[in-house]
């Protein structure tokens, strides 16, 4: 299997926002042609749509596990938890290492924020998601 760690990295360098690298890197892996998946994913870059919420690569590496064990039935209560698990696993590794999942503090972008909080660079976030997903999702 190719890089995917390097080519989720190297989408963002050609352009591509934070959640479409993340996402795409891993896409075809599950069947979703490119073009979906940049199209699916566009709209979590910046932090959700630009807003600095919630950390797009964070984003993008969720939608990969809820392909990788989300559940598409309704009452699924055991299928949703065992999907939430893994998410906050996700969610809670990215966080333990960089002290946030949102985007507008881990770009130093809310006032006040201690000099040893200001973080990475974008592309540091997009490669840490692309090494979770290795990590916890790459029993493909």
């Amino acid at each position: 299997m190719e890089n995917r760690v390097e080519k989720a990295v190297g989408l963002f360098k050609e352009g591509y926002n934070c959640s479409q690298s993340v996402f795409v890197a891993y896409a075809d892996v599950f069947n979703l042609d490119k073009d979906t998946a940049l199209k699916l994913s566009c709209s979590f870059g910046g932090g959700i749509g630009g807003m600095r919420e919630v950390c797009g690569a964070v984003s993008g590496m969720t939608m990969l596990a809820g392909l990788y064990n989300g559940t598409n039935k309704p009452k699924d209560k055991e299928g949703k938890k065992v999907n939430y698990d893994t998410v906050q696993l996700l969610a809670n590794e990215f966080k333990a290492e960089n002290g946030s999942i949102i985007c507008k503090e881990l770009l130093a972008l809310v006032p006040g924020l201690p000099e040893d909080k200001k973080k990475k660079p974008c592309v540091e976030y997009v490669r840490q998601c692309a090494e979770l997903v290795e990590k916890h999702l790459s029993n493909f």
